[in-house]
């Protein structure tokens, strides 16, 4: 029952499939616990596999890790098969890599810490405006002096600097309080303690390996290890953002394709949206309208669909609903929020089977040839082909074993910067014949390949649309965007 271009996702009074040319126009899974979502991510997942797109999705549960490995046979599966008409179901598993920003059950993901930039940082250090402004100004003196920052223990150096040369940069850059230095070591000091000095450091992620096919050309699977980064929501939310804005920085505009280039899965995404300020919504909505246009497909998966903004809703062209449960008001308005996005079914109402569902079904709605919304269905969805479940310990070892991931990222190194650098220029300064450190004297040169941050003064909106008009592959355009994404987080 599958076809060229499409992925099958069930079948109601028809299949119904999800176009791959449509693909990118992002879409939402929702839905009660316990009544599907999983399932629905993972046939998904499989069907961009085996269609040649990679995808990347945080694995909260654990349950996802099957998606490596063939299911078995099984009665529930087989006659689910047969209700849907599948004729060429088998059981197998989709090319995976397993992923880990703490380095334990998968490949560790690691950022600098000039690639996270000043603004995502202060947000996942929950800083004041004051605080962001010291950090901001540890950046540039960073940048103007050829300082890298990569790895934690930079960042505290600077700020160390920083804090003992308060008085002659507050001259240059403005005030600079030696309060605020200490609060953010303190929220560093923090962030080591939960992991943050394993993310930090060398050999940064490269986001093209994510983007890969197998020998087959088949999609590979990036699956994200999220138990214990859900621990820290922020985290986790700043994290995604800032795969995000890599993303924005290497893929180049490529309009319409045959095929998403990758799709990204946010699960949870309500950590995204909660308490959210308009401001906030609002360019999250520019950035998931224009990430399309690089091929990239954004679906967001989360219990309720009003955790989701009218605004950024309004965006997602394919959408699967499972149940809904109505027993409180606040379920009760999502039950209608819900049912008042799907084009009506003239055969049934639509609020009232949100209500009704099983597991396993869903009202399904995608986007036809023309990109219109297709009358909702009630679709008994899929059964996977991969395992539903959990792989074993030693499966993923395996699987991480004979990864050429591994001969890149498991084991850290560890550059001359600016740690280093200002130990050496202290012990020299100490010795009276090391030159005047950052701040006391202005240089009169810039150091080739220093990082050049966006102004702070500048509008998001016009940062946005230069981004937009600039190669992305280019270094001011790399920090436009992630001063951007800055700025989002920052906003909540």
């Amino acid at each position: 029952m599958n076809r060229d271009g499409a992925i099958l996702i069930g079948r109601g009074e028809e299949p119904r499939h999800l176009l791959l040319p449509l693909a990118n126009r992002h879409g939402l899974i929702a839905g009660a616990t316990g009544t599907g979502k999983t399932v629905t991510l993972q046939v998904l997942a499989e069907g961009f596999s085996r269609n040649g797109v990679p995808t990347v999705m945080a694995d909260i549960k654990g349950d996802l890790s099957g998606i490596s490995q063939a299911g078995s046979p099984n009665e529930k599966i087989d006659d689910r098969v047969r209700k849907i008409g599948i004729a060429d179901f088998g059981h197998r598993g989709c090319p995976t890599v397993f992923w880990d920003v703490f380095g334990e059950q998968g490949h560790p993901i690691r950022a600098t810490v000039s690639e996270m930039g000043p603004l995502l940082l202060a947000q996942l250090l929950d800083l004041s405006e004051a605080q962001e402004g010291v950090l901001n100004i540890a950046f540039r003196v960073a940048d103007e002096e050829g300082l890298l920052l990569l790895d934690l223990k930079d960042l505290q150096a600077m700020l160390q600097f920083v804090g003992e040369n308060a008085a002659s940069l507050t001259t240059r850059y403005g005030n600079v309080s030696k309060a605020s230095v200490g609060a953010i070591q303190r929220a560093l000091l923090t962030l080591e303690h939960q992991g943050g000095d394993r993310f930090f450091g060398e050999p940064a992620l490269k986001i093209t390996d994510l983007i890969r096919q197998d020998a087959n050309g088949h999609g590979i699977v990036n699956l994200l290890a999220a138990d214990r980064l859900m621990q820290s929501p922020r985290l986790y939310a700043t994290f995604l953002l800032w795969l995000l804005s890599e993303l924005f920085e290497e893929l180049p505009e490529v309009g319409d394709r045959e095929k998403p280039r990758f799709v990204f899965f946010f699960d949870e995404a309500h950590l995204l949206f909660d308490d959210a300020p308009k401001a906030l919504v609002e360019k999250i909505e520019q950035v998931v309208r224009l990430i399309r246009s690089k091929g990239v497909g954004v679906y967001f998966v989360t219990q309720n669909p009003l955790d989701i903004p009218d605004t950024v809703l309004g965006q997602l062209g394919n959408r699967v609903q499972h149940a809904l449960r109505a027993f409180t008001p606040r379920e009760q308005k999502a039950v209608k929020s819900a049912a008042e996005t799907f084009r009506p079914n003239p055969k049934f109402e639509t609020a009232a089977v949100i209500t009704e569902l099983g597991v396993g079904e869903a009202l399904v709605s995608t986007l036809d040839e023309k990109g219109r919304p297709t009358v909702v269905d009630r679709v008994l969805v899929c059964p996977p082909s991969s395992r539903i479940g959990p792989a074993t310990a030693e499966e993923r070892k395996t699987i991480m074993a004979a990864s050429t991931e591994a001969a890149r990222y498991d084991e850290s190194f560890d550059r001359i910067s600016a740690y280093e650098k200002l130990k050496e220029r202290a012990a020299a300064e100490s010795e009276g014949t090391g030159e005047p450190a950052p701040g006391r004297e202005q240089k009169s040169g810039r150091r080739a390949g220093a990082r050049s941050l966006p102004s702070r003064r500048q509008g998001i909106g016009e940062a946005f649309v230069k981004s937009a008009m600039r190669s992305i592959g280019s270094r001011l355009g790399r920090e436009i965007v992630r001063g951007l994404l800055g700025a989002i987080a920052r906003s909540r």
